[in-house]
């Protein structure tokens, strides 16, 4: 095919999303793009089947418990482009980072003060701050949903049966204050059994995340935050898997030997503080 036949067979698909709203603006552009990178890449037919092939084998693997299209997503650097591109206005406000393929609906609820962890593996960890909006205004009554990996490195959904660990949810307190025990969060590879798993070690890379806890929070009148909070000094905070990394993300966690923590609990255990700014929507 000639470059000429190629570039018609391009304009001939977009104008047939010929509408006016978004939906036919994105997969206009979405077309141009594509067809500009299998021109770039010259790709071959059994090149485009291994596409579809691998297509196919992250959709057979993803169900309600496992997400690998939004874990391909991450990988690709897709989602924390996303991220910034929807990132707030204020720089004032905690920034964004990504999502994940873990989150899982319904979580339990926790009071001020309640434990997270439902035993999973790992020391005890307390975590407080406060939320505001940018100005330094208490936020009462955010809905603050929280989620991690155990000292194993594994999410609850990575688990048989339906366990529920390491999850849950709580409000913010009159002047925004919030406070919740949990484990401390520990480093650990991505799903790497399946098709994004396969995609990596082709190409040499590593499945690692720096240790770190997921937040989602919300309120109304505000933007809804997706975060983390990044342990200092783990070795992998320079090479994430998915690129979530943000610098103003990275907390300190203090750790204390055996003794009596302030709920009373007995034994070693570790705590930090991350205050929260919300952007009003």
């Amino acid at each position: 095919m000639n470059p000429e036949r190629e570039r018609a067979v391009t304009e001939e698909v977009v104008a047939s999303f010929a509408g006016e709203d978004r939906l036919s603006d994105v997969l206009r552009s979405l077309v141009r793009h594509l067809h500009a990178f299998a021109r770039d890449v010259r790709l071959t037919q059994e090149e485009w089947a291994a596409g579809i092939a691998f297509l196919t084998r992250t959709g057979h693997i993803t169900d309600d418990r496992r997400q690998e299209f939004v874990l391909l997503s991450d990988v690709l650097g897709l989602s924390m482009l996303t991220v910034g591109i929807n990132a707030p206005a204020d720089p004032r406000a905690t920034e964004s980072t990504v999502f994940g393929p873990f989150f899982v609906e319904d979580a339990p609820h926790v009071g001020l003060g309640g434990d997270i962890a439902f035993g999973a593996k790992g020391v005890p960890c307390r975590v407080d701050g406060r939320v505001t909006d940018v100005d330094g205004a208490p936020v009462a009554g955010a809905r603050i949903e929280v989620w991690e990996a155990d000292a194993d490195g594994f999410y609850d959904v990575q688990y048989d049966g339906d366990r529920t660990a390491g999850r849950g949810w709580l409000e913010s307190g009159p002047q925004g204050e919030y406070l919740f025990w949990s484990v401390r969060p520990s480093a650990y590879p991505i799903p790497h059994d399946g098709p994004v798993g396969a995609l990596l070690e082709a190409t040499g890379r590593h499945p690692m995340r720096p240790a770190h806890l997921h937040f989602m929070v919300t309120a109304p009148g505000f933007r809804t935050l997706i975060t983390h909070v990044f342990v200092a000094g783990d070795p992998h905070l320079g090479g994430d898997a998915v690129f979530g990394v943000k610098d103003s993300l990275v907390v300190d966690v203090a750790d204390h030997g055996a003794g009596t923590a302030p709920d009373g609990r007995d034994g070693p255990w570790s705590s930090f503080t991350f205050d929260i700014r919300l952007e009003r929507a």
